[in-house]
């Protein structure tokens, strides 16, 4: 008798779950405690309105890597030289804030920005997100008039618990309200702009955009893409042996398979605002199974992007070696992938 356990699921309805949401602000989130099978990768959905911040604060377990999907934001940031830095993001935009490096972010309208967070930790919480109003409300009260040189009757009409979102004015950069950057630059330290790379196209039906520690220096621990798939193409058969994958499923509706070794495997349908996750070495494939095109963010724990495909690993090989391990004709191993896909067409009628 089979008395293995129940095979857990690779999917997460993240858009589905009620929201955290107050001053103009909506945040949902999946982490391990959510999502069991996310052990090294967490991630959260926010929606912030003009003039909203998500307040300064910082992550103590995790860096953050992010997407904008639509809207503009704008964010700072300090690292640990004291060098700040403040920067505007618009769709396709990444972003990414090593572990403890302060930060804000802040909607710009003219509508609500959404943008996708990725952080390097299944176990990442807000137990390990510090804010700026929680410190402060927390510190003694002659502390922190010492430390910003007000009284204590000044320091009293600070916030007495966290912030978290704030709503305020939609900053102008003619204002004092904010600070315009010396020079627009296409790509900064903290930004690279995604979406306007020129991608990978495949004759298997898609693209492939990639950002890795090479195009974007600053990302040292995080890479990620921006998959897109014609209807009834493949994202094939493959593993990554140095980083798990997490996904966000912008548009479209999909299959995604893992496999998980010793006869396991586990086979999730997806839909738009739905998570998915493959361990790291785990060997996976996505389809897209609707009539419009597939649209996927994919965020992996490591700077570096690597893959072992099907086509590659199977045409690297001897047919004489194919023939004897899969028990097949000489004739059935020559009508095998010749060369590397990565994207395998629809099936033919």
């Amino acid at each position: 008798m089979d008395k293995r356990s129940p095979l857990p699921s690779f999917k997460y309805a993240l858009e589905a779950q009620p929201p955290k949401a107050f001053n103009g602000g909506i945040t949902r989130g999946a982490s391990v405690r959510e999502f069991p099978v996310s052990t090294g990768i967490a991630g959260v959905s926010m929606r912030l309105g003009p003039g909203t911040i998500r307040e300064l604060h910082w992550h103590a377990n995790a860096a953050e890597w992010a997407y904008v999907i639509e809207g503009n934001c704008r964010i700072t940031i300090i690292d640990p030289d004291g060098n700040a830095a403040i920067d505007t993001f618009g769709p396709g935009d990444v972003w990414y804030f090593p572990r403890g490096f302060g930060h804000s972010i802040q909607g710009i309208g003219p509508g609500d920005c959404h943008f996708i967070l990725i952080f390097d930790n299944g176990d990442f919480s807000e137990d390990h997100t510090f804010s700026i109003s929680d410190f402060l409300a927390q510190m003694p009260a002659p502390i922190v008039a010492q430390n910003l040189g007000w009284t204590q009757e000044q320091v009293a009409s600070l916030p007495k618990s966290e912030v978290y979102f704030a709503k305020g004015p939609v900053p102008d950069d003619e204002s004092r309200l904010s600070t315009r950057r010396p020079e627009a630059a296409l790509t900064t330290s903290h930004r690279y702009p995604l979406l306007a790379q020129e991608p990978r196209r495949m004759p298997g039906g898609g693209t492939q955009r990639t950002v890795t520690v090479a195009e974007f220096p600053i990302s040292h621990g995080m890479a990620g893409s921006l998959l897109e798939l014609e209807p009834g193409a493949l994202r094939e058969l493959h593993w990554h042996p140095n980083a798990d994958e997490w996904q966000y499923y912008i548009s479209g509706t999909a299959e995604m398979g893992v496999f998980l070794a010793q006869g396991n495997k586990v086979i999730d349908e997806f839909s738009a605002g739905d998570v998915g996750y493959a361990p790291m070495g785990a060997g996976h494939y996505i389809k897209n199974t609707g009539s419009e095109v597939l649209r996927v963010l994919v965020g992996f724990n490591d700077g570096d992007y690597q893959a072992i495909d099907m086509s590659a690993w199977l045409s690297g090989n001897p047919a004489d070696v194919l023939e004897t391990n899969l028990s097949i004709s000489a004739e059935l191993a020559d009508e095998l992938p010749k060369d590397w896909e990565f994207i395998a067409p629809p099936e033919a009628s």
